[in-house]
């Protein structure tokens, strides 16, 4: 199993040795703003790197809102970072599900999703999966609760879509982790990468804030748990630098009996 840590975007393989970990993931630009990716000089290090590679994009984009003028940027925004992604040899670009605002028809946030997935279609596709990340809060989202995410696929699902699944999201979102991964197969068919993550806000507190692993609301067991159903590569998003990243990554290869690289 594939275990790594979101790391800092300027020497990700430093970072991955750092942390002894095979998989990183990070941002190709400012996770807050809206300026293109540029190449990266090391492209070439990276796609010849034994580290598994995933691009997280920025936290802006929303292709689900009905404001043209957040979803025109977002869709051609995310378009650039997987063509990016795809530079440098990532496995694939996590995007968060989105939201349409307070009044707005969730259902044409769906559609816009997949307008979305056609209009990069017309451009050339992708060229790297693109795993849509379920998210912790808010009452319009696209990909919070499963049976918003059932009607998500409903609109993208005869598309090239992997699917992210944040613990902390899932159980700050309102969603039990007991029995979760089997509940999201059932409508996706698949989870391609696990962000495993402690919560420090309360089961359905809608808080976007993770915890280390031996911290937190949830039972660590139960992220564990999530982790050998979903059989997926594993990135924790959790505090506490090269120390705190290194001590997770440690206790779910010690519970999960994976090797780490230098094994």
């Amino acid at each position: 199993m594939r275990i790594g840590a979101h790391v800092d975007s300027t020497d990700p393989l430093a970072e991955a040795a750092a942390r002894s970990a095979d998989t990183v993931q990070f941002f190709l630009s400012d996770p807050q703003g809206w300026k293109a990716p540029k190449p990266r000089e090391d492209a070439e290090r990276l796609r010849a790197a034994e580290v598994d590679l995933y691009v997280h994009a920025p936290y802006v984009i929303n292709v689900a809102t009905l404001n043209n003028r957040i979803r025109i940027p977002s869709r051609k925004l995310l378009l650039g970072h997987a063509n990016a992604a795809t530079a440098i040899g990532a496995k694939g670009v996590i995007v968060h599900g989105g939201h349409v605002n307070a009044g707005d028809d969730l259902a044409v946030g769906f559609d816009n999703w997949r307008k979305t997935f056609a209009y990069a279609a017309d451009s050339g596709g992708f060229g790297v999966p693109v795993l849509i990340e379920n998210t912790a809060g808010g009452d319009n989202a696209c990909a919070r609760r499963l049976d918003a995410l059932a009607r998500l696929w409903d609109a993208i699902g005869d598309y090239e879509v992997g699917f992210c699944l944040d613990t902390c999201h899932a159980y700050a979102g309102g969603e039990e982790l007991l029995g979760l991964v089997d509940r999201v197969k059932a409508i996706t068919g698949r989870i391609d990468l696990v962000h495993a993550n402690n919560s420090k806000g309360a089961f359905n507190s809608g808080q976007d804030r993770h915890d280390n692993l031996g911290g937190g609301t949830i039972d660590p067991e139960l992220v564990v748990a999530v982790i050998r159903a979903a059989g997926a590569p594993v990135v924790v998003e959790t505090p506490g630098g090269v120390a705190g990243q290194a001590a997770d990554i440690d206790f779910l290869r010690e519970q999960l009996g994976a090797e780490s690289p230098a094994a």
